[in-house]
């Protein structure tokens, strides 16, 4: 089943708000005249406007004061090639759980028995981790995993379909090197794997 990039970029999360620590989920407002003036500078910056946004309600997560995610459509489309790629596989796994949006994309796709979530942080586990095994269909397994995305181990004869490398705060180019990390340990377990924002931290690191 492959759905369409409009019904992809509608999906909004319905993670209740909350903290733990420093960390917290809430909701916010983005309006008609901050999206122009976002947009806007999109425009020149991260590709020539791909991350743009529209007014309406959102959700975030939020460390001390710093936005790591939210649910706006700029960051939704940062992850459409996974989303339609996992839907059409069975086992499937994410490295940074965050709001859990790539998450909850996936969750309802027929043709998936199992996803993976690995989570460093504890607190963003404690925030979101219920809420998406309520939401789990009967008809998948999902487990939620609080360790390193590095240092996780697949059980021996593992195979993922896709694989999801989403463990960065910010675009830097800084991450690319854990990005490649990353693809040399998961490419023995999976068909095909892709990074969170890969393209406008390379375009980072050529500037």
């Amino acid at each position: 089943m492959v759905i369409k990039e409009k019904k992809i970029t509608d999906i909004r999360v319905d993670v209740p708000e909350g903290i733990s620590k420093d960390w917290r989920i809430e909701k916010f407002t983005i309006s008609e005249a901050d999206a122009k003036f976002y947009n806007m500078r999109a425009t020149f910056s991260y590709g020539g406007g791909r991350r743009i946004i529209r007014s309406g309600e959102y959700t975030r997560l939020v460390k001390d004061h710093t936005v790591i995610m939210s649910d706006t459509p700029a960051e939704i489309r940062d992850h459409l090639e996974f989303v339609k790629i996992a839907r059409l596989g069975k086992h499937i796994l994410i490295n940074g759980l965050g709001l859990g949006w790539a998450l909850e994309a996936i969750l309802d796709a027929p043709k998936i028995k199992t996803i993976t979530v690995i989570e460093k942080s504890k607190d963003v586990i404690n925030l979101v981790k219920q809420h998406y095994y309520d939401k789990c269909p009967k008809d998948k397994y999902l487990i939620i995993v609080n360790t390193d995305a590095l240092e996780f181990k697949p059980h021996k004869g593992q195979r993922y379909n896709a694989v999801w490398h989403d463990i960065w705060e910010n675009i830097c180019s800084d991450n690319l090197n854990e990005m490649k990390t990353l693809y040399r340990k998961y490419s023995r377990y999976c068909d095909w794997q892709g990074s969170w924002c890969r393209y406008e931290c390379e375009q980072a690191a050529k500037r």
